[in-house]
């Protein structure tokens, strides 16, 4: 069974070319999502997953109504090809139940991967220049050395509450228990009591 996936970003936009396209090619349900693709949780989606079963086939306009990001679409042809689901879009002639279709989406996740590992290649490489210049990572302590000292004499005092040491000092709760494990020389996990 062939069933559609159309999308506008709001409300004012038309669907009429989409639902023509995807009726023309003989779709016999269409799901339809008015949101901008940015939104992680669209309705539509989720309906699809429900609907589609093996040897179904999700047909869109374009692939950028599925997916706003190479690894979206990427993501749902995973799922889709887990369940043995194909995939057709209309405006690129991509259709993953041929073997073409199939090996361009495959081409797709190559270099996707391919930008992971260099992001991540070129952000190691950064880190260890900084710390080859003698720059560390991580924010700037919120306080001095004085006053992060006092914050934690009060806290292990026990006569003010915490909220209150918090107030004084303009830190949050959990930046006062890391001066506490810093003090104590832990690294993980809460404060002594």
């Amino acid at each position: 069974m062939l069933i559609g996936y159309a999308r506008v970003s709001t409300h004012d936009q038309n669907l009429d070319l989409q639902r023509d396209a995807l009726e023309t090619v003989g779709c016999e349900r269409v799901i339809v999502d008015r949101m901008s693709g940015a939104a992680s949780a669209r309705p539509g989606l989720v309906q699809l997953k429900d609907i589609l079963r093996g040897g179904d086939t999700l047909v869109v306009w374009r692939l950028d109504r599925l997916g706003r990001s190479l690894k979206d679409l990427i993501a749902w042809v995973s799922y889709l090809d887990e369940h043995e689901i194909g995939l057709r879009s209309l405006h690129e002639a991509i259709d993953t139940t041929t073997p073409t279709g199939k090996l361009t989406f495959h081409i797709f996740g190559a270099l996707a991967e391919f930008e992971r590992t260099l992001i991540r290649d070129r952000t190691q490489a950064g880190l260890a220049a900084a710390r080859a210049r003698g720059r560390t990572g991580g924010r700037r302590p919120a306080l001095n050395a004085d006053k992060r000292a006092l914050a934690v004499r009060l806290y292990n005092e026990r006569q003010t509450p915490i909220s209150r040491i918090c107030t004084m000092m303009g830190i949050s709760k959990p930046t006062l228990y890391s001066y506490v494990r810093a003090a104590n020389g832990v690294t993980d996990g809460p404060p002594a009591k």
